[in-house]
């Protein structure tokens, strides 16, 4: 991401963490790349960066992919030049490559008189050493993207054939990736990493199938949900049928916990499980971990929207919606002068003053990442009159980077691992300030021996897939 888009990004206050995207994918449907705009539209919350889409008809892939929201890259003409039965889609926010349209995807290359394309989520934490491999073998690689590391293992093995080429690639890679993949032959595929740390879902409607990262994008083309693929599991879709491979795969998963707190949109599920009625549970631990008198609950909207209206529940303190977003802010470059320091606050959100003055408030976040968005808006409640401000967190302190694709990668980006609590209500200016603990999350989760589930490096260090001996905690003994 250049410069200019993070001045513009802290400029709103979106101090929120970042997921790497989104997948679609549609095999046989005559309406196949407007089906994976529609998938993608449902996806829009996972990428805002790039948007794109290659079909396959009569043995030949094409595409079109561009930077900005998939309503301003697609339009009805150029759906229209997309004709095939078979299409995948993608949505992009980069946590690896630069954010230019050489790496917006699906990547489509072309070996021997045939083509693929392949839409990848997640992030390879051992792409750097396969890249090089590659290099001293010849291979010339076209974008900075550790997506791209996969086609250049598949076209290589090859020789293995169709399926083992698969499974060889997949064998190579460590880290987090789900995977949508369209042949010329007329094959979608899904595949997802050993751990499974991002989701991939398998739908159908009629004779026709689909592949997306979430329920919600199937929801909005009518298919019926079939199953999430398992981790390590490779899926190819053809005139033949369904055919799953499974791949060797660890005793312990390790689903991205963040979906359940942030990334998915409220009406996914997971393991059977709703998001929305998830973060709802999650707000009622919290209230049973962290009580405190107030007059009412309010979450920042969007985020701890679902939190708050479990918390408010829980603690039989009214539910409002104490600032109102306007949902209508694009992006801008303009620097507020001093005159307008507050602007980047009230520009997106706004105070209801009558509601809010002299009150004691509770604020439920999803999250605290860096800190610079709580911070601004607490100054901003604390100019109009609040009396007492007490936040609650509905997940632990983030104490740990991310290296499986979500934006904070360096422990110096998360403000909870550099000041204690008591600092933190300090420079936050709040009074008091409490975190859901792992075990209430973790437990509020409804799924059955939930630590065996997630991935939760962030909180505790443990990594599942080691990526440094120096950077993470030796908790592979149980993997």
């Amino acid at each position: 991401m250049n410069p200019l888009e993070h001045t513009a990004l802290d400029f709103f206050g979106d101090d929120k963490p970042r997921e790497a995207c989104g997948l679609f994918g549609a095999f046989n449907h005559p309406d196949a790349a407007k089906l994976c705009y529609f998938g993608l539209y449902a996806l829009q919350h996972r990428g805002q960066e790039s948007a794109g889409i290659a079909v396959e008809n009569n043995g030949a892939i094409d595409e079109y992919k561009s930077m900005g929201l998939v309503s301003d890259v697609f339009d009805m003409d150029t759906l229209q030049r997309l004709n095939g039965p078979n299409a995948i889609g993608h949505v992009r926010y980069s946590t690896t490559g630069r954010s230019v349209v050489a790496n917006s995807q699906p990547l489509v290359v072309r070996h021997r008189n045939r083509a693929y394309a392949v839409a990848h989520n997640g992030n390879l934490v051992n792409a750097h050493t396969i890249k090089a491999e590659l290099e001293d073998s010849g291979s010339i690689f076209q974008t900075t993207m550790d997506s791209e590391v996969f086609l250049h293992l598949f076209v290589k093995n090859l020789n293995l054939g169709f399926e083992d080429a698969l499974k060889a690639s997949v064998a190579r890679m460590k880290g987090a990736f789900s995977m949508v993949m369209l042949t010329s032959r007329g094959e979608l595929i899904g595949i997802k990493d050993p751990h499974g740390f991002r989701p991939l879902c398998l739908g159908k409607l009629g004779n026709s199938w689909f592949l997306a990262s979430e329920t919600c994008a199937l929801d909005l083309v009518q298919a019926e949900f079939v199953r999430e693929l398992e981790p390590g599991e490779i899926v190819i879709i053809s005139k033949d049928g369904v055919k799953s491979i499974r791949t060797h795969t660890p005793k312990k998963r390790a689903f991205c916990i963040f979906e359940f707190i942030y990334f998915a949109r409220p009406d996914s599920t997971f393991f059977g499980h709703n998001v929305y009625l998830t973060r709802k549970s999650h707000g009622r631990r919290l209230a049973e971990e962290a009580p405190v008198d107030a007059d009412l609950v309010m979450p920042f909207p969007d985020s701890g929207m679902y939190a708050a209206l479990g918390y408010s529940e829980a603690a039989k303190i009214p539910f409002e919606i104490g600032m109102v977003r306007n949902h209508y802010v694009g992006r801008t470059f303009i620097q507020p002068t001093q005159s307008m320091r507050d602007f980047s606050v009230r520009v997106k959100l706004n105070p209801i003053k009558e509601l809010l003055k002299g009150k004691d408030i509770i604020i439920i976040e999803d999250s605290i990442i860096r800190g610079t968005t709580a911070k601004t808006r607490v100054k901003a409640l604390r100019e109009l009159g609040v009396n007492r401000i007490h936040l609650r967190v509905s997940c632990p302190p983030h104490l740990f980077p991310c290296h499986y694709g979500i934006d904070f990668s360096t422990k110096g980006e998360l403000i909870a691992a550099r000041m204690t609590i008591p600092e933190l209500e300090r420079h936050l200016g709040l009074d008091s300030l409490s975190y859901l603990s792992l075990e209430g999350l973790l437990a509020s989760t409804g799924i059955e021996n939930p630590a065996g589930h997630f991935c939760k490096a962030c909180f505790d260090g443990c990594y599942p897939v080691q990526f440094d001996d120096n950077l993470s905690r030796d908790c592979m003994e149980s993997v």
